[in-house]
């Protein structure tokens, strides 16, 4: 298993869970942790709501339809999340972005996504 990055959030804090139902995170550890090599850096913890979903499908990645060969449900509104940085940030360029739980946000969403537009779209 690859070295995880320090479990800080973007408050500078000890990152907090993100989700264990569904179980989240790039190490499905229920937490929004990282290391080098997760190139989507799926960082952000946040809240599903029905159009941004809609939109995920929209551009490519459906993530409400049930994946059983991946053991993955599919998301609802409601659920929280590890999303990509990079797909939040398009989102929020797009006027959809989901809601985002700071204190279960990794630090390293700040290489991608500015804090101010993640305060924006705070929980």
């Amino acid at each position: 298993m690859p070295p995880m990055a320090p479990p800080v959030n973007v408050l500078n804090q000890p990152l907090q869970p993100c989700s264990t139902d569904p179980l989240t995170g790039y190490f499905r550890d229920g937490a929004c942790n990282t290391c080098a090599q997760d190139s989507g850096s799926h960082t952000v913890c946040a809240v599903m709501t029905a159009e941004f979903l809609a939109y995920s499908a929209y551009v490519g990645n459906d993530l409400s339809t049930p994946r059983r060969e991946f053991r993955f449900a599919g998301l609802k509104p409601g659920d929280s999340w590890c999303l990509c940085a990079i797909r939040f940030l398009q989102a929020h360029d797009e006027g959809c972005a989901p809601k985002v739980s700071l204190r279960a946000t990794h630090l390293r969403t700040l290489d991608v996504v500015p804090l101010e537009v993640l305060r924006q779209h705070a929980v």
